[in-house]
């Protein structure tokens, strides 16, 4: 099946911020591309919210990689969506992408992402995470925000709407 990606938007930070928000996203496409890259102020994760929601909705399963090891691991009854494992690096770029399946539809969301960094310690660190959000509204509104610091200045956030042809 052949797919269409449409830049919904791009945010590129003139000055460090602790969120990057779209809102007013249409119900246009099949599913949604978010690419990530840049870097922080502390280190800090970087988690997502849909719709503003800060209800115990989200859980998540992860799979990632340091330290020349793997680890796995769960959440459930969450506040917030988990797009890193590990904080994001203060020098080295980090990468995040995240698929966000059927975003308007009446099911319940499920998002994707991949991450990668170079970890404080020099090593580097890469996850896949499976993000639930337990709600059958349409996403209108996302918002990334980085636990305890800013996202720094230069930092690119993008949206892509994808759809089926």
């Amino acid at each position: 099946m052949a797919t269409t990606y449409d830049k919904i938007a791009t945010t590129t930070l003139g000055s460090a911020a602790s969120t990057i928000t779209f809102s007013s996203i249409a119900s246009s496409w099949t599913d949604i591309k978010l690419i990530l890259t840049g870097t922080s102020s502390n280190g800090g994760a970087v988690i997502f919210r849909f719709n503003s929601d800060t209800g115990s909705n989200y859980s998540n399963t992860q799979l990632y990689g340091a330290f020349s090891a793997a680890y796995s691991g769960a959440q459930t009854s969450q506040t917030s969506g988990n797009l890193t494992v590990f904080g994001l690096d203060t020098t080295t770029p980090n990468f995040i992408e995240a698929d966000i399946f059927s975003y308007a539809g009446s099911t319940y969301k499920t998002v994707l992402n991949t991450f990668s960094t170079k970890l404080a310690s020099g090593t580097d660190g890469v996850a896949k995470v499976v993000n639930l959000w337990r709600s059958t509204a349409a996403i209108t509104r996302i918002d990334l925000i980085l636990n305890g610091g800013n996202f720094s200045t230069g930092t690119i956030a993008t949206i892509y709407g994808i759809k089926a042809v």
